[in-house]
């Protein structure tokens, strides 16, 4: 039995600093893979940097619809970084409207173009897109129809949507990805999303360092305790948990193709 963190953030500081830890900590919770996640270009390199030097991690390119300063990322520059060979999705991008900060939605076309910028890379990548939305979802959806995302395919992370949401996304072709606020005792719309989704469409995640499931909550989170993920979502379906760790990880490499699963901590 296996499981996969299919979206973490351990280039950040306070877990690179631990990198040894965390590895061990995967190989004893039977974590083989992860995913780690761009958020910037200027931070890019160091993203690509652990995948490069460790075997069982990957990388994507991409820029957070958060991040107004830096680099904006052009279809040119997404194609570029996206060709090296340890890269494996694009993004983390999508919308984000829950800070607008006093601007008005209409304000935030921008993101709606880097948005539709890495639709259009991982289109022709093939490299599938990793979503992030917040308080945005009907543009979110409206954009990914409008740019053809079904086409390149991709997951909804860390998702906290309705089940609604969740259904016109799977209807785009795209998975649903759960994190630690799954088992949250606040989420119980989200775990009733949890028991819908079909199995052969669910990815879990950490998005570490943040959301640390139960009964780590609170502090700061690690690929290994995807877990705890898997082992909630298994309780709250009332299966083995065998059965979400080899279905989440099957899920993962097909998504994401480009990977060798061969490849172990």
């Amino acid at each position: 039995m296996n499981f996969v963190d299919s979206h973490c953030h351990i280039d950040f500081p306070d877990l690179a600093a631990r990198l040894p830890e965390l590895l061990d900590n995967m190989r004893a919770n039977q974590v083989s893979h992860a995913l780690c996640i761009s958020v910037t270009l200027e931070d890019f390199p160091r993203v690509l940097a652990l995948a490069e030097q460790h075997p069982n991690l990957y990388a994507s390119v991409g820029v957070h619809p958060d991040y107004e300063e830096g680099e904006e990322p052009s279809l040119e520059r997404l194609l570029e970084l996206s060709a090296h060979p340890r890269v494996v999705g694009t993004g983390e991008t999508g919308l984000d409207y829950y800070r607008l900060n006093g601007r008005s939605i209409a304000d935030m076309e921008w993101q709606r173009e880097r948005f539709r910028t890495h639709i259009r890379a991982a289109r022709q990548t093939g490299k599938p897109l990793i979503i992030h939305t917040r308080s945005s979802a009907d543009d979110t959806l409206r954009v990914m129809r409008e740019e053809n995302a079904r086409e390149a395919g991709g997951v909804m992370h860390c998702f906290t949507e309705t089940w609604d949401v969740a259904k016109q996304a799977l209807d785009e072709g795209f998975h649903i990805s759960f994190s630690g606020i799954v088992t949250f005792k606040s989420a119980a719309d989200l775990q009733e999303t949890a028991r819908k989704v079909p199995l052969d469409r669910m990815l879990i995640e950490t998005d570490s360092p943040y959301l640390a499931p139960v009964p780590y909550r609170g502090k700061t989170n690690e690929p290994a305790w995807v877990r705890h993920v898997g082992e909630f979502i298994a309780k709250l379906r009332d299966l083995p948990v065998e059965q979400i760790a080899e279905q989440t990880t099957d899920n993962f490499f097909k998504l994401f193709k480009h990977i060798d699963r061969e490849a172990h901590v």
